[in-house]
């Protein structure tokens, strides 16, 4: 497979707007590959930390910095994703964390407007130089609570966060006030779209109102340059190394065997 790269237009667009969608960044192969892991992983259906929203539904979000034998690692290191996110943060990068968002059907609540930046300004990083790519495994509608984004928002700088249902968020009035002037855009998204977005974008999802499910995974980094000044933060701050494409099919299948074989002997 040839390198992936983003195209001029692509990188001016995520400046502008604060984010870019890539349709298509991983093949329907992989996806199946993903999401047959990851429903097999009783660690990742079951742990994690379940948060809710300020109606009081619930959404699974199972987060790590830690890089294991597995295939959530290999897509955190693959050339397709960090290639374009070193590029777009204009610096080397490393791995800040990586998570499965969980959003099951009629039950999935919603994520309120945030900034990813609005929490990781807590764990003592000086700069907004951080940035994720988040993978459609499912697909995203507005049913089932796709991501929306307000185009541009990076532009306003940091938001005030605070506590809403078991979550914390944006101020809303400054959400509000940003809504009148910058477009509200729904991420809807085949398996295999990649969003890359920049860690000031306001963002949030809806309930999961659908018969079925809206699984994604968030690759996210912080610029080398940008370790937090006070405290561990997330990730160990060394150079991203970037492991082949075929890992993602290679590391997947060697994990999903020894799951199903878990399975079968429990």
């Amino acid at each position: 497979m040839l390198q992936f790269r983003l195209s001029d237009t692509q990188t001016r667009q995520y400046h502008e707007d604060g984010y870019v969608i890539v349709k298509d960044l991983f093949s329907p192969i992989e996806m199946d590959l993903l999401i047959q892991v990851a429903k097999a992983d009783k660690e990742m259906r079951e742990g994690g930390h379940v948060m809710k929203d300020a109606s009081g539904r619930a959404s699974r979000i199972n987060i790590t910095s830690e890089e294991r034998d597995d295939i959530y690692t290999a897509y955190v290191h693959s050339h397709r994703i960090a290639d374009p996110m070193e590029a777009l943060v204009g610096s080397p990068i490393y791995h800040w964390h990586h998570k499965m968002m969980l959003k099951d059907p009629l039950v999935g609540g919603a994520w309120e407007w945030h900034q990813d930046y609005g929490y990781w300004y807590g764990d003592k990083c000086l700069y907004p130089d951080m940035a994720s790519c988040m993978i459609a495994v499912d697909r995203a509608t507005k049913e089932n609570g796709c991501l929306q984004v307000l185009k541009g928002s990076h532009k306003i700088g940091r938001v005030e966060h605070g506590k809403f249902g078991e979550q914390a968020g944006a101020d809303p009035k400054r959400v509000e006030a940003a809504k009148k002037v910058l477009e509200l855009v729904y991420v809807e998204a085949e398996p295999g779209t990649a969003l890359f977005f920049h860690g000031n974008l306001l963002h949030s999802s809806g309930p999961n109102n659908s018969q079925h499910s809206r699984w994604s995974l968030i690759c996210c980094y912080n610029a080398l340059h940008n370790k937090p000044f006070d405290g561990p933060g997330h990730g160990q701050p060394v150079p991203l190394d970037r492991w082949d494409d075929a890992k993602i099919s290679e590391i997947g299948k060697r994990q999903l065997a020894k799951l199903q074989g878990q399975l079968v002997g429990a």
